[in-house]
């Protein structure tokens, strides 16, 4: 039994699928010299064009960061308390990686590799900013996210060329963490640098008071030594906690335990303070008394801001000799661009898709040209453009 199509019943959609495939296949089929062999073509001269291009080299060089000192602060905050923990609050680092990296990225460090490498001349640049911007495309720093290095690569003509500003950037990190207060126990060094030096005038200052007080054999014996440095380390002593009572103040209301357990002991303190002071004044006379004690106290601070810049620039010491090269750059032995192999297959493989497009638009545009009803829409089409 033959079964009928029935007129206006829809078509299978599995075979208008197999009649639009064909009818794409058909006009490749047709021009397969020209799509294949077309597209050789142009792989070819693109791999011709790819060997007249100047090739690139790139050299790495990868560091371990200086890492943070921790053991001269501990000693730091065991005998100043309060002191420490300002100078340790204000040096607090969120990721020195990172720090490090914007450094050697810095103008400070770009203009030295301008300079030495004669960057502007090398880039054809007209303005500095030209070749930092040049110098910056040629770069990449990045941090390891497992092991922790910073890479440092610099692509350039020459090898040579490209393994030595790789290792300057290096360089360039050493000089800028010499000069600038980057890490914790630099920052340290600064802080107590500029409180010794005004130790040192207000003692300066103290010993010439004194002096000018009258100051003999006498009036020393009069003091007794235990006294007075006793009397100084409690003068210190408050100073000291006057500084850590500050800083939990800024953090913590005036109820907060902490808070007020530091103003019980403040007050003790200058409780003390102003016993030894009347049982001094009985015994010497008040101006020769206040100015002794000024100047020993002075004399304590100066030896308490004096041992902890020692440490901090201990510390500091030892960080500067903490950027270790893993990797030194050498120059490198092939090129890293251009891809050849990249080039002549990515322009084939283009081009026969753009090939194959211009073939099938071409019998599509031809067989609508034939068609009485499509005809008159492309004259309509080409007219319009005409009139333009």
């Amino acid at each position: 039994m033959t079964e009928h199509t029935t007129p206006g019943a829809p078509v299978d959609d599995e075979a208008d699928d197999t009649v639009s495939l064909l009818e794409l296949a058909i006009p490749l089929a047709e021009h397969w010299k020209l799509w294949i062999l077309g597209s050789l073509a142009i792989g070819l001269a693109a791999l011709g064009i790819a060997f007249l291009m100047t090739p690139i080299y790139t050299a790495r060089t990868s560091f371990l960061p200086p890492q943070q000192q921790q053991s001269g602060l501990a000693s730091a905050l065991a005998s100043l308390g309060g002191l420490a923990g300002l100078a340790g609050a204000a040096s607090a680092i969120k990721s020195p990686a990172d720090q490090y990296v914007a450094l050697m990225q810095s103008v400070s460090a770009t203009d030295h590799l301008i300079d030495r490498f004669d960057l502007v001349k090398l880039y054809e640049s007209k303005y500095r900013f030209e070749a930092r911007r040049a110098l910056e495309e040629h770069t990449r720093i990045t941090v390891g996210k497992k092991d922790g290095l910073i890479s440092v690569e610099v692509d350039d003509k020459s090898p040579q060329r490209a393994a030595d500003m790789a290792n300057a950037y290096v360089d360039e990190l050493r000089r800028l963490t010499s000069v600038l207060a980057v890490s914790e126990a630099q920052q340290r060094r600064v802080f107590f640098e500029k409180e010794l030096k005004e130790a040192r005038d207000q003692l300066a200052k103290a010993q010439q008071a004194l002096q000018a007080s009258g100051f003999n054999i006498g009036a020393l014996r009069a003091e007794p030594k235990a006294a007075a440095e006793s009397y100084a380390r409690l003068r210190a002593e408050i100073t000291a906690t006057e500084v850590r009572l500050q800083v939990l103040r800024g953090s913590l209301a005036d109820s907060a335990p902490e808070v007020q357990r530091e103003l019980t002991q403040l007050t003790a303190l200058r409780g003390q303070l102003a016993r030894l002071e009347q049982a001094g004044d009985a015994n010497v006379g008040p101006d020769y008394v206040t100015k002794y004690r000024e100047y020993k106290y002075r004399e304590a601070l100066f030896e308490l801001f004096a041992k902890q810049y020692e440490i901090a620039r201990v510390d500091e010491a030892r960080e500067g000799a903490l950027i270790q090269v893993v990797d030194p750059a050498v120059p490198p032995e092939y090129k890293s661009k251009p891809k050849r192999a990249f080039i002549a297959v990515g322009a084939t493989v283009l081009s026969l898709l753009l090939l194959g497009v211009f073939i099938v638009a071409r019998h599509f545009w031809r067989e609508s040209a034939s068609n009485p009803h499509s005809a008159e829409k492309i004259q309509r089409f080409r007219a319009a453009f005409g009139r333009r």
